[in-house]
């Protein structure tokens, strides 16, 4: 009887040393499965962009694994991928700064297989791998999970340009925005990904939205998504005879920077604020002192990319609350990564409106 139990333990343990040898290459196999993703590589001083495939052996270091559903495309990925500003400093790279997808694989404890995550920030894109790519592997603290309302669609239809609007928002409100306020909330870049996000919220919550576009078709638009008023561009561009003039904006959440900044400033409510989350019009500005001396106003700058995880989750969770899928449907536009190059054009040309997303398996 010894004799039998000694067998079929022998049985059971090389059963189960073969099982374990067969799984692990299946491992190995399914890493050298190819993943189609957009590659960047550079030649002296040219950056070249192409679709082309890679393993999961070349994804870089990371305790979550992401299958890929969508990215999307912002100013920046567009400068990234025309190879605009030196953004990139090491190659082979794949670009996109934010993705959403399904955790394939995980060791961290806060996220198992099957959860949907979305990503934002970390210069991921920019300093390391990104979105373009069927999957990627990443450091599980730079995660959040989709929030239940929203499909992996519509997160990136939201993306970094979203979860900025939603942290500019956020910040005005924590300096005294109030929708009891007397004055509407200037939205400038109104018709771009993050100003037409913001316009929607701030509708939403209640908010009289005053929304500047250089577009004159973008006008109907943008009262559809819940501006109370559509404010010229040029208007805002003119040059304005003293530092201070009436009060009329309770906040200012600005996009382009330059000129139309440092103009906005001298109208803004007293005690209110500007949070500035985009330069598409200047990097510089000339500013006056008095409007922060005798008004007491604040200038905010939103950090999208570094900001805390903390701040992250609640931004997504205000988001679920106060964007309607409705309107968000309205903003974005779903693409295939096949014609992400000639959309980076249309980006960087000013010619599109609201949200590109990058459906990366098309």
């Amino acid at each position: 009887m010894d004799h039998v139990f000694i067998h079929f333990w022998l049985v059971k343990s090389l059963i189960g040393k073969l099982k374990s040898n067969v799984l692990g290459q299946l491992e190995k196999e399914m890493s050298k499965q190819e993943i189609i993703a957009m590659v960047l590589e550079q030649d002296n001083d040219a950056v070249s962009a192409k679709i082309s495939t890679i393993s999961e052996e070349d994804l870089p270091e990371g305790d979550v694994t992401v299958r890929i559903d969508y990215s999307t495309l912002n100013y920046k990925d567009a400068m990234i991928l025309k190879g605009i500003g030196k953004l990139v400093r090491k190659f082979p790279h794949v670009p996109g700064v934010d993705f959403s997808g399904v955790v394939e694989k995980s060791s961290s404890a806060q996220f198992s297989e099957g959860d949907r995550v979305v990503l934002n920030g970390w210069r991921v894109g920019e300093a390391c791998w990104g979105g373009y790519s069927q999957k990627a592997r990443v450091n599980s603290q730079w995660l959040v999970h989709v929030p239940d309302n929203f499909t992996n669609a519509h997160a990136m239809g939201i993306g970094t340009a979203g979860y900025t609007a939603m942290l500019a928002i956020s910040a005005l409100e924590k300096n005294g925005l109030s929708v009891e306020d007397e004055g509407e909330v200037l939205v400038t870049g109104a018709a771009g990904g993050v100003g037409s996000i913001a316009v929607a919220i701030l509708s939403s919550l209640g908010y009289r939205v005053a929304a500047s576009t250089g577009r004159e078709e973008a006008g109907d638009y943008l009262i559809d998504l819940g501006a109370t008023a559509i404010i010229s561009r040029k208007e805002l561009e003119e040059e304005i005879s003293s530092p201070l003039s009436s009060q009329r904006w309770s906040g200012v959440i600005d996009n382009v920077g330059g000129v139309i900044l440092g103009n906005v400033l001298g109208s803004i409510n007293y005690h209110g604020a500007c949070a500035a989350v985009g330069n598409t019009n200047s990097n510089t500005l000339e500013i006056n002192i008095l409007p922060f001396l005798l008004r007491g106003i604040s200038i905010f700058g939103i950090d999208s990319v570094m900001c805390p995880l903390d701040k992250r989750i609640e931004a997504w969770k205000r988001l679920s609350q106060a964007l309607p899928v409705e309107k968000l449907s309205k903003i974005m536009e779903i693409q295939p990564l096949s014609q992400i190059m000639e959309q980076a054009d249309n980006i960087l040309s000013g010619s599109v409106r609201g949200r590109v997303v990058i459906d990366v398996n098309n």
